[in-house]
Order: structure tokens, then C-alpha cells, then sequence
């Protein structure tokens, strides 16, 4: 009696440890790399939300763009991935999948059944999608724009000595060359104010900012056929135009400033305009944050017509567990779902899915995302290929030469334009 008294409690032991099992187990943590920008922010003030909903925590390490790249990579090529939820850059949209480091999502699509018709689909081709599949699924859209004082546009004073200076009204600039000149005037005026607040430093910052004077002026990197056609006359007049407001329209040290330091002179009130990210005003349309221009702030489709476009998106690398993989996927389409999308924009979100920018409480809250639905839409892309990465450093020093006043625009150029062929031939 006493030893089936012994197994008895045994089994009930065992049966509740069992049944305690998956209380125990440790949670699942997504760990993610991801650029300390404000949309980072956003998201990061949601996890909580997530957590509560699964269990699975989220970890976001934050650090500059320019260390991201060489940081992701040297996890990917390693046996297993400290990352286990990716964020992935548009230039790195032909690089990733090509190496074979990123999970198809289209099963994990297909088997959730998460909807992609809301995905804007020029977002879904910038990162790689195909009919047959989905390396990566659009996070936020980062199209430029250009950012301007109406203040300064409608001050009587202003308006005034501009006419008096040049015999034309004062008004947004309806062409790249109308904006430059505009920017040179701000400057001119004296004080501390300058025309443009300008990221010149070589790399990602001057590349995407020059992009958009290239596809203002009318000009491509490549044409339909994937042929390079950089350097045409509108891409001299492009590098022309960004060269002479870097040095007679923009703040000093230009040349060296990041999209932090152009934030941080728009907010204090110091600069008339800046070419960037779209979403980047209602960070700048912010009363506590950036008294100075809250409530004096405008967006528009850049001068000509055409601005730069790109876009992160999200994927899932291969050397992870299947564990952690299936997780991951939860976090996706929760974060990209409609109403934390809807959520994400009543903070500034850039959103990929269209239903959102109509959505009644985005638009009420900001009436500016149906521009902002112009912008993304009018919007070209930086070329897209494995080297895509590598070409940004190749144009960069080029336009860090020509905006310097250290190399001929014709020569810059022409530099800029072979290196994208040899690129291109790899």
C-alpha cells in the first residue's frame, strides 16, 4: 500500500510539472537591429502591447545607420544569428536574398493568411518581391520630400526685398533651379538663418540627398534597360545645382552634417528649408519639441516633380531556429497589421499600407499625408543591386569632391558615372 502510495504521487508529480511545463519555459525574445531614427521610436513605445498579446518579447538595439550594414552581415554569414527579426534597408534589398541569407515570407503568408493588397505595390517591388517570393515585407517608406518655412514665404518684409532683389514674387520654388536660388537668397540676407539645411557627409547622406536633385532635373541613374546614363546634361545641371547650395545656400560644415544635425537646425528655427524624409514633420511640427517652426512648416513634392525613394522592410534570417522564426513572423504581421499601422502614423509613421493615409484618424490628425501620398507616389529609386551599398561610398566621395569645390562637376560626374558601370558589371 505504501509503495502504490508512493507511485501515485510520483505520477501526480510528473503530470503537474508537465502541465506547469509551458508556464515555466522561458519566453521567446526577438532581438532586432535598428536605426535610431524616429520611427524606431514609435514602434518601440508599442512592444509592450505585443508582449502582452504573446508573450514574446522584443529587444530593439538602436544604433546609426552608417554601423548597421557591416553589424547585420557579420551575423549572417555566422553559424547562428544574434538578430532573429530583421530590418532591412531597400540598398540591401539585392544584396540579402542574392546571398541567401533571408527566409522566403510568402509561406508564412500564406499559411497566416495575412492580407498584402494593402501593401502599396511599388513598396513591395523596391524590396525584392516577386510572384514567386516575398524576401521582405515593407516596413515604413522613407520618399523625400522638401520641408519649408511658410512663415518666411508670407512675412511682408521678406517678401518685399525679394522683389525688390530680384523683380520675381516670393513663392514656393516650382523648379530645383527656382529652389536653389531661393535657398542662396535666405542665406545672403544675413543673420543666422540659411537657405537649406543640408546632409553632406559622404556616403548614405549625401547620395539620397543628391538623388533627389538628379530626378528634379529630369535626370536617372539608369535607364529602362539597366544602362547607366548618370552622366547626361541632366545629371550635370543636378550636380551643378547641389554643389552651388551646399556652398552658397547651406549651413557651415554642410559637407560633414548627418540627417541629426539637419533635424536639430530645421527645429531651432536656424534654416528656411532641408530636402528629407516626408515623415520627418510632424517630428518637426511639434510644439514641445521644436517651438521655433511648430506651426510654420509646409511639405511639398520636391521642385520638378520627382524626389528620391526607399523604404526598410522587415525579414527573417535563415541561420535562426524555427522557434525563433515562427516568432518572428508573429511580430511581422503584427506590427504591419492595420490598426498598429494606424497607430504608428497618429505618431508619424511613414506607412507602406495605402489604407492607412485615408484612414479618418490619421487624416484628421494630419491633413498633410494626402501630399504625402504624392510624394511617395511621384518618388524614384536609387539604383537597386548587389553593389547597391558600396555605389552610395563610390557617388558619395564624388559629390563630396564637387560640393567641396575640389573637383569639376563634369569630372565628378563622369567619375560617379563609371563607377556605377563597374559596379554594375560585377
Amino acid at each position: 500500500m505504501q509503495m502504490r502510495r508512493r507511485i501515485v504521487q510520483a505520477l501526480l508529480g510528473a503530470s503537474m510539472l508537465a502541465a506547469a511545463g509551458p508556464a515555466l519555459a522561458e519566453p521567446i525574445t526577438l532581438r532586432a537591429l535598428m536605426e535610431d531614427v524616429p520611427e524606431t521610436q514609435i514602434i518601440e513605445k508599442l512592444l509592450p502591447e505585443f508582449t502582452k498579446e504573446t508573450g514574446i518579447k522584443v529587444e530593439f538595439e538602436k544604433i546609426g545607420y552608417g554601423d548597421m550594414h557591416d553589424k547585420l552581415v557579420a551575423q549572417l554569414v555566422s553559424p547562428e544569428s544574434y538578430y532573429n527579426v530583421l530590418e532591412v534597408d531597400f540598398l540591401w534589398a539585392g544584396e540579402f536574398p542574392a546571398a541567401g541569407w533571408l527566409e522566403d515570407l510568402k509561406p508564412y503568408v500564406e499559411k497566416s493568411g495575412f492580407d498584402l493588397k494593402p501593401i502599396i505595390p511599388s513598396m513591395l517591388d523596391l524590396l525584392g518581391a516577386t510572384k514567386e517570393s516575398l524576401p521582405i515585407l515593407p516596413m515604413y517608406n522613407y520618399s523625400m520630400g522638401l520641408i519649408y518655412r511658410t512663415d518666411l514665404l508670407s512675412d511682408p518684409k521678406i517678401k518685399a526685398d525679394f522683389k525688390a532683389k530680384t523683380g520675381k514674387d516670393l513663392a514656393p520654388p516650382a523648379t530645383l533651379a527656382d529652389y536653389v536660388a531661393l535657398s542662396k537668397y535666405f542665406k545672403a540676407s544675413g543673420g543666422d538663418l540659411v537657405g537649406a539645411a543640408m546632409q553632406g557627409q559622404r556616403g548614405d547622406p549625401n547620395a539620397m540627398e543628391f538623388s533627389n536633385y538628379l530626378f528634379s532635373s529630369g535626370g536617372a541613374y539608369l535607364d529602362a534597360g539597366r544602362k547607366v546614363v548618370l552622366n547626361s546634361p541632366e545629371g550635370l545641371t543636378a550636380l551643378k545645382l547641389y554643389a552651388d547650395n551646399i556652398q552658397n545656400g547651406a549651413q557651415q560644415g554642410a559637407l560633414s552634417a548627418t540627417l541629426d544635425d539637419t533635424m536639430r537646425l530645421m527645429c531651432a528655427g536656424k534654416t528656411f528649408s532641408m530636402v528629407t524624409y516626408w515623415w520627418m514633420l510632424p517630428q518637426l511640427d511639434n510644439a514641445e519639441k521644436c517651438p521655433s517652426v511648430a506651426g510654420k512648416l509646409a511639405l511639398s513634392v520636391m521642385p520638378g516633380g520627382h524626389g528620391e525613394s526607399g523604404g526598410w522592410g522587415w525579414g527573417i534570417p535563415k541561420n535562426t531556429s524555427d522557434e525563433s522564426k515562427a516568432a518572428a513572423w508573429k511580430f511581422i504581421e503584427w506590427v504591419q497589421s492595420k490598426k498598429i499601422s494606424v497607430a504608428r502614423a497618429l505618431e508619424g509613421h511613414a506607412p507602406v499600407r495605402s489604407d492607412v493615409y485615408t484612414d479618418e484618424a490619421v487624416l484628421k490628425k494630419y491633413p498633410f499625408y494626402k501630399t504625402a501620398l504624392d510624394v511617395v507616389a511621384s518618388g524614384k529609386s536609387f539604383p537597386i543591386f548587389a553593389y547597391s551599398a558600396q555605389y552610395e561610398d563610390v557617388l558619395g566621395t564624388q559629390l563630396s569632391l564637387a560640393g567641396g569645390g575640389q573637383a569639376k562637376p563634369e569630372d565628378a560626374l563622369k567619375a560617379a558615372a563609371d563607377g556605377l558601370t563597374q559596379l554594375m558589371n560585377k
